[in-house]
């Protein structure tokens, strides 16, 4: 059974940084991809950093190009985003997902759809 488990969520001001952390466990298919989505309340979840298992290729959406770092452990066994100046924008629960290979190619790495297993998110606030 697929488990995926964040940490790392907490209460900062505006400049501040955070690390996130996700354990993943009982993967046994080929993933082509992991990433971070954030959702608030009444939105959808939107795609923040994405990378791909096989390369390490990153993608970002625009509004934390610069300030946000994704990276995966070796084992491929820990996904981590590292928050720079963080932005009280940048609130919301921070998810986990993996994505299994091969993918649609025409969902963007950056698409919730292109993902299959799910965390139960970790809650970043960034007061002014």
């Amino acid at each position: 059974q697929v488990k995926l488990v964040e940490s790392g969520g907490d209460s900062v001001r505006a400049g501040g940084s955070l690390r996130l952390s996700c354990a993943a466990s009982g993967i046994t298919y080929k993933r082509c991809c992991m990433g971070w989505f954030r959702q608030v309340p009444g939105k959808g979840r939107q795609g923040v950093a994405s990378i791909y298992v096989s390369d390490g290729d990153a993608y970002y959406v625009d509004s934390v190009k610069g300030r946000f770092t994704i990276s995966l452990d070796s084992a491929a066994e820990t996904l981590f985003l590292q928050m720079d100046s963080l932005k009280p924008e940048d609130t919301g629960m921070y998810y986990c997902a993996s994505g299994k290979s091969p993918t649609s190619g025409t969902l963007s790495v950056l698409n919730p759809r292109k993902f299959q297993d799910w965390g139960q998110g970790t809650q970043v606030t960034v007061s002014a």
